[in-house]
C-alpha cells in the first residue's frame, strides 16, 4: 500500500509518524526494548501530546532476530496467530551487549545494532557487513483518509539486491518493483493474485524476512521507496523476524525451523497420477477405460484421482458418491486398489444448500455466520454454499468424520481444493478477527484433513493435494499450482510460481500437466509431460477435456511412457531430495539461485531449475523445440543423450519430444532403480549408479533412502584417483555402475558389500 506522493509529500488524507530517535532503553541479558518518539525531543514539554513507539527486540532462535513495533498496546488481539514451533525453547537465544549509548543484540552470527545518541537507525549485520538497515522512515504508522491505522516497516535494499518469495506468485520471479498484497484469492495463474500468500521474502544478500501477521500484509518491494522493501498492516502492532543465512539454503533451514518443516509424503506419491478431469463426463466404466488404456500402452500409473463430480451436482460437499455414475463405490475402490492403485478424492471446505448436511450444519452451529446470526452464504461456486467454521472444534470433528468414512471405503488421500475466498463480514465461533482469518482459514482446513490422514494412515503416509496455503502450510504437503491455461505461457508462469513457493519454505509442488483450462495442443501436452514428470509430484489433470495421453497422439503416449519410466527409476534420488525437504526445508524443485548463490547469472533464472541437488531441468516452451538455458561452472552431462556442456555459459539447443535439457551436475552420482514400473521398489537391489564428469580427486557418498520412512538402507562411497575409481558399499545387494550417459561404460558388481576398484574411462 502506498502512502506517499513522491519523496516529499504524503497522499491526500495520509498522515505519517516515524520513529525519530531512542528516548529510553530497557534491556536485560537477552532482549531489549526501545522507546522511540516520533519527533526530535529537546525539552520536557515536547514529550507531551505525541506518540511514543515501543520497539521490542529479541531472538526466538539462533540466527533470527525479531522486532515488534507497537503504537497502542491496549488494542484487542482476538487472533489467530501463526504457530511458531521453532520459537519455544529458544525464545531467549539472543545476547545483549551495551557499550555506552550503543546496544547490540546478537544471535549466532547475526547482530542488531542501535545507537541511542544518533537519529533512529537499526542495523542488521553479519560476517562483518551490514545486511540491511532501518532508517528514518523505517519504523512508524500511517493513518489514512478513512481513519485506518497502518503500522509500517521498511528495510533497506542494497545495490544489486534482489528479492524473492512471498508465496506462489506468478508475476516476475524477482520481486523488485512489484506491489504485493498478502491476501488469499482464487485468481488463477495468469494474474497478480495468489492462492498461497506467504509474508516471507529472502534476498540474494544472505537473509530473509518473515512478517508475523496472518492477515493482509501490503508490500511495496522497491515500488514506492525504490531502495526499500516496505510492508504494512492495518493494526496497532507490527512484528517481523530477520533470518540470517548466509546462504539462501541456510535462510530456508532457519525459517522452516521457526514456522514448521514439511512432512514427508509417502514414496508412492512420486509416481504418475491420472484424474477424471473436472467437468468431463465420467463414471466407473470411463475410469476403467482410462486405467486399462494406460496399462495397455505400458504407462505405469500410481494414483487415480476422482475430481468434484464423484459427488452429485449442486451438493458439494455431502461426501456421498453419485449413485447414478458410481453405484458401487466401495467395490470400485477395492477393484482399483487390487490393481495396485492408490486413490485420491476431491473435497472443499464448503457445504452447498442442497446438500443434506446443510441443515445439520446450520442447526448445530458448524457453519460460518454473519453478525446477525444468519449463516453466511452466496452462490459463487456452489448455490447457497456456506463455509465450515473450523474454529469450532465440533465443526472440525463433524467435517473430518465425513472424510473418515471415505478412508474406510479405500480413499488414500484428498485433494483439498479452495479455501481462498473467505469473507470478512462474519463472526467466527472462537471470536477470531475476520481480517486475520481470511488468510488463515486455509491453514485450519488443510491441517484438519492432514491430521486425519496421519491419524488413520500413520506417519509418512499422509498427504494432501492442496491449492491454498499461508505461512506454516508447508507442514501439510503436497501443494499444486492451481488453475492454469493450456499454453506455453501458462506453463512458464506455473514454473515461476512453483519456484517462488520453494523460496517461501514449501518443499513439494506440483501442477496440472497439460494445463487446466482449455485443451493443449499435442506439442504443449508433450512438453508439459516432460516438465510434469520432472517435478516433485506429477498429475495429469484438466478442466473440460481429458488428459489421457492418447488423446494427443501416439507420440504423446511414447513421451508419457518414457518419462514415467524415468521418474520411477529416479525414485530413490527423488526420495532422498524429499527427505532433505523434510529435515531441512530445502525444496525438491530448487530455483537456480538456491544452488548457485555465488553465480550472478543464476540470480534471475526462472525457466529452469534444479531437481534435487544434482539434476538441472530446462523445460522446453516452444513449438519448434528450441530452448535456451544456462549451465553454471563445470562439465554437465545430459542423462538422456550423454551430451556434455561445459559452463559457465548460455546454451541454445533444439530438442525433439523425447529429450530436453536434463543435465547431471559435475562430479555427481545419480542412483537409478532397476524397477521402472513402480515408484516404490527394492531400490537398493541391482541399483545403477550413474557417474557424470567425475574429476580427479572427486568423492561422493550416495545414500539409498528407505521407501517407508526417514533414513537410509545402504551407502556407496565413490572416489576417483587418476584413472582408478573406487566404490565402497555396505549394500548386500548386487549393484552396477555406469560412467557417463545412457550409452556409457557399465561396470557390474554382483558381490554387493565391500570395495570395488575400477578403471575410470570417461
Amino acid at each position: 500500500m502506498k502512502f506517499t506522493d513522491g519523496y516529499w509529500l504524503m497522499r491526500p488524507g495520509c498522515t505519517a509518524r516515524y520513529a525519530t530517535e531512542v528516548a529510553d532503553v530497557r534491556a536485560d541479558d537477552h532482549r531489549m526494548t526501545l522507546y522511540a518518539p516520533v519527533k526530535h525531543v529537546v525539552r520536557r514539554g515536547q514529550t507531551l501530546n505525541s506518540p511514543l513507539l515501543t520497539v521490542e527486540c529479541w531472538s526466538p532462535a539462533e540466527g533470527i532476530i525479531g522486532v515488534r513495533t507497537t503504537h497502542h498496546a491496549g488494542s484487542v488481539r482476538p487472533g489467530p496467530e501463526f504457530a511458531l514451533p521453532g520459537a519455544g525453547a529458544g525464545a531467549d537465544a539472543g545476547k545483549v551487549r551495551r557499550d555506552g549509548a550503543a546496544l547490540e543484540l546478537s544471535s549466532g552470527e547475526l547482530t542488531l545494532r542501535v545507537d541511542a545518541e544518533v537519529p533512529w537507525r537499526l542495523e542488521f549485520t553479519a560476517g562483518g557487513r551490514v545486511l540491511t538497515s532501518v532508517g528514518e522512515r523505517g519504523t512508524g504508522f500511517v493513518t489514512d483518509a478513512e481513519g485506518r491505522h497502518h503500522m509500517v516497516g521498511q528495510l533497506a535494499l542494497g545495490v544489486g539486491e534482489l528479492v524473492y518469495g512471498l508465496g506462489e506468485r506468478f508475476t516476475p520471479f524477482v520481486k523488485n518493483g512489484q506491489v504485493v498484497d498478502i491476501w488469499q484469492a482464487d485468481g488463477g495463474t495468469s494474474s497478480e493474485q495468489a492462492y498461497k500468500n506467504i509474508p516471507f521474502h529472502l534476498t540474494n544478500r544472505g537473509y530473509g524476512v518473515f512478517v508475523n501477521h496472518p492477515g493482509k500484509v501490503a508490500y511495496e518491494v522497491g515500488s514506492e521507496a525504490v531502495g526499500q522493501v516496505q510492508f504494512s498492516v492495518e493494526d496497532q502492532s507490527l512484528e517481523y523476524f530477520v533470518v540470517y543465512g548466509p546462504t539462501p539454503k541456510q535462510v530456508l533451514e532457519r525459517y522452516t525451523a521457526l514456522t514448521g518443516r514439511p512432512a514427508l509424503p509417502p514414496a508412492w506419491a512420486l509416481g504418475l497420477w491420472l484424474t477424471t478431469s473436472f467437468t468431463t463426463d465420467y463414471d466407473e466404466a470411463a475410469v476403467g477405460r482410462f486405467i486399462d488404456g494406460m496399462a495397455e500402452r505400458g504407462i505405469p500409473l500410481s494414483v487415480f484421482h476422482f475430481d468434484c463430480f464423484w459427488m452429485r451436482a449442486y451438493q458439494w460437499c455431502d461426501f456421498e458418491w453419485d449413485a447414478e455414475t458410481f453405484p458401487d463405490p466401495a467395490g470400485m475402490l477395492t477393484r482399483l486398489k487390487d490393481r495396485g492403485l492408490r486413490i485420491s478424492a476431491w473435497t472443499n471446505p464448503y457445504i452447498a444448500q442442497k446438500s443434506e448436511l446443510f441443515e445439520e450444519g446450520m442447526r448445530e452451529g458448524y457453519l460460518l455466520r454473519r453478525p446477525d446470526g444468519s449463516v453466511w452464504q452466496w452462490d459463487l461456486w456452489q448455490p447457497g454454499m456456506a463455509l465450515v467454521d473450523f474454529t469450532n472444534p465440533a465443526a472440525r470433528d463433524w467435517y473430518i468424520d465425513k472424510l473418515r468414512t471415505l478412508l474406510a471405503q479405500g480413499v488414500d488421500c484428498f485433494k483439498t481444493d479452495f479455501g481462498e475466498r473467505v469473507p470478512t463480514d462474519v463472526v467466527w465461533h472462537d471470536g477470531s478477527d475476520p481480517e486475520r482469518m481470511h488468510n488463515y482459514y486455509t491453514h485450519l482446513y488443510n491441517q484438519a484433513v492432514f491430521d486425519l490422514l496421519r491419524e488413520e494412515r500413520g506417519e509418512g503416509e499422509a498427504m494432501l493435494f492442496a491449492r491454498s496455503a499461508t505461512a506454516g502450510g508447508q507442514q501439510y504437503p503436497v501443494h499444486w499450482g492451481g488453475d492454469c491455461y493450456s499454453t506455453f505461457e501458462a506453463m512458464a508462469e506455473s514454473l515461476r510460481g512453483g519456484l517462488s513457493l520453494g523460496l517461501s519454505g514449501f518443499g513439494f509442488w506440483s501442477h496440472d500437466i497439460g494445463g487446466f483450462e482449455g485443451t493443449p495442443t499435442p506439442t504443449v501436452f508433450k512438453r508439459w509431460v516432460q516438465f510434469g514428470l520432472l517435478s516433485s509430484h506429477s498429475r495429469l489433470h484438466g478442466s473440460n477435456s481429458y488428459r489421457v495421453p492418447w488423446d494427443y497422439g501416439e507420440e504423446a503416449v511414447e513421451v508419457t511412457r518414457e518419462f514415467t519410466l524415468l521418474k520411477n527409476r529416479l525414485a530413490p534420488y527423488l526420495q532422498r531430495a524429499a527427505q532433505q525437504a523434510h529435515t531441512t526445508g530445502i525444496p525438491v524443485m530448487r530455483a537456480m539461485v538456491l544452488e548457485f548463490p555465488e553465480d550472478p547469472t543464476a540470480a534471475v533464472l526462472d525457466r529452469q531449475y534444479m531437481l534435487g541437488e544434482d539434476l538441472l531441468v530446462a523445460p522446453v516452451f516452444t513449438d519448434d523445440g528450441t530452448v535456451e538455458y544456462y549451465v553454471p561452472e563445470g562439465t554437465w552431462t545430459n542423462i538422456l543423450t550423454g551430451t556434455q556442456v561445459t559452463g559457465p555459459r548460455w546454451v541454445r539447443e533444439q530438442h525433439g519430444f523425447h529429450t530436453l535439457p536434463l543435465l547431471a551436475r559435475p562430479d555427481s552420482v545419480i542412483p537409478l532403480a532397476a524397477d521402472d514400473q513402480h515408484p516404490v521398489s527394492a531400490w537398493a537391489d541391482d541399483i545403477e549408479l550413474r557417474i557424470h564428469a567425475f574429476t580427479d580427486g572427486a568423492c561422493r557418498t550416495v545414500a539409498i533412502p528407505r521407501t517407508d520412512a526417514l533414513g537410509e538402507t545402504t551407502h556407496f562411497d565413490v572416489h576417483r584417483e587418476g584413472d582408478r575409481l573406487s566404490v565402497t558399499t555396505d549394500s548386500p545387494h548386487p549393484w552396477r555402475l555406469r560412467v557417463g550417459g545412457p550409452g556409457g561404460t557399465v561396470y557390474a558388481n554382483a558381490a554387493g558389500r565391500g570395495r570395488a576398484e575400477l578403471r575410470y574411462e570417461q
